[in-house]
């Protein structure tokens, strides 16, 4: 008891140190809040819309058009031809007609047809399906069959803490079934995404790329048994090859081509970086009516991109709780931090002004990482291999269930918390997960509370 009573002042102490070398003091003395995107960019909302507001100090000329691709990320497509020629050309095949139902009020998919769930294919490292192309499409226009169902069942797994408390966990099975356009390869590889929240990622892209790397450590050169690398993929908005920092395996480099491409794949809607239909030439699509050569014009695109780049970070929640605090604690002991890092500060790029150069806590590396057979979907991607996948950006974790009414996460939603999430961890955090197994109940619920103030 003296013990645990000495360590309380000397915790409170590093706190109180912490926080006046950080200038973290209100003029009350009060600790004021740590900002995990800045002045700018932190939202004080907690409400169900906590993702959905714009970035602070933008151009009159760049909130105009904010609200511009707000509408476009919101409202359905519709089919060709339409009187609304603005919004026609969904398809033929598609897996939902609105960024925003993947994406509800710009926060996290669940692991449901038309919710947010999609299936990418390979038929090899990186060469798509020859009918079914690298995307499964489980929906059609009134004209085109869509490519099939999905069919997702679960089984189930159950192990102890070390304290003796039971947890179970749940194994997701795939199967893509009533398929339209004939058999599929039979070396297929299949891999399940759900859409991720949609915040921050202007200040992700503002990273300096130097800064990122400088987290690499492929040959594990330190020996701590983490060895985050890099992705690099081509960007077709830039035309190049750059390092990949979106997507559940860092398979995109851009925001630009993010959306680009989720117009493409997702809805079936052409733009000048993906000008050609959603379909394989196998399956006998063509001629159908459509929405013009390009159905979002660029500069209509422009605006979607610049919504997508500019979503605030709700701000962080009970900071000065002790079982927060300690809970942080907890989270750096376990070495969490050495793959969710925590704090950047961005780059002087692009026109945003205030995504300039601004102290983020986004809780990623950004980095391809192996996370076991287990969680493995065993399909590359880009330099990914079947084991590895992103960092996942931890800011905004405890908002999900508030915005979105549930707590599916994970790259499929298998995990149905954050706890459980932290149990699939393996490969690189084997040593984690099973140090935070280990923990006594009492840190665990602080180690909770931590993750859920982000």
């Amino acid at each position: 008891m003296v013990f645990r009573y000495l360590f309380f002042i000397f915790f409170l102490a590093s706190i109180f140190l912490a926080c006046k070398k950080d200038n973290l003091f209100t003029g009350n003395g009060e600790i004021s809040p740590v900002l995990p995107a800045g002045v700018n960019g932190t939202i004080y909302d907690e409400t169900s819309y906590a993702f959905s507001y714009k970035i602070k100090g933008m151009s009159a000329d760049q909130n105009l058009d904010f609200f511009v691709g707000n509408s476009f990320f919101n409202q359905n497509w519709v089919e060709s031809p339409s009187s609304t020629t603005a919004r026609d050309g969904l398809g033929p095949l598609l897996n939902t007609a609105s960024c925003s139902a993947c994406h509800f009020r710009d926060g996290r998919g669940a692991p449901y047809s038309g919710q947010g769930l999609l299936i990418r294919l390979s038929e090899s490292a990186n060469v798509a399906d020859p009918v079914y192309g690298d995307q499964f499409q489980d929906h059609g226009i009134s004209t085109a069959a869509r490519e099939g169902d999905i069919e997702i069942s679960y089984s189930y797994t159950s192990g102890t803490y070390g304290d003796g408390t039971p947890y179970t966990l749940r194994i997701p099975h795939y199967s893509l079934t009533n398929l339209n356009y004939g058999p599929m390869s039979s070396s297929v590889m299949m891999s399940p995404r759900v859409g991720g929240q949609m915040i921050g990622l202007g200040f992700l892209e503002n990273i300096d790329e130097s800064d990122i790397l400088a987290h690499a450590d492929e040959y594990d050169a330190d020996g701590d048994g983490i060895s985050g690398r890099p992705n690099y993929a081509f960007d077709v908005y830039h035309q190049t090859t750059m390092l990949g920092r979106f997507g559940w395996k860092a398979n995109t480099p851009t925001v630009a081509t993010q959306v680009a491409a989720a117009f493409n794949g997702d809805i079936g809607i052409k733009t000048s970086y993906f000008p050609n239909e959603n379909h394989s030439s196998s399956q006998s699509l063509d001629g159908l009516a459509d929405g013009g050569t390009v159905e979002i014009d660029n500069d209509d695109l422009e605006k979607v991109i610049l919504y997508s780049r500019t979503l605030g970070v709700p701000i962080r929640r009970n900071q000065s709780d002790f079982d927060v605090m300690m809970g942080e604690k907890i989270f750096k002991d376990l070495s969490c931090i050495k793959c969710h890092v925590d704090s950047y500060t961005t780059g002087n790029n692009g026109d945003i002004e205030p995504q300039k150069n601004v102290v983020i806590r986004p809780y990623t590396d950004l980095l391809l990482h192996d996370m076991g057979d287990e969680l493995a979907d065993n399909r590359p991607d880009q330099l990914a291999n079947g084991n590895e996948w992103r960092t996942q950006a931890l800011w905004g974790l405890g908002m999900i269930e508030s915005v979105n009414g549930h707590t599916f996460l994970l790259h499929d939603g298998r995990a149905r918390s954050i706890e459980e999430a932290i149990l699939w961890h393996g490969g690189e955090a084997e040593g984690a997960r099973e140090a935070f197994k280990a923990l006594p109940k009492e840190d665990r619920f602080q180690l909770m509370k931590f993750l859920n103030s982000l």
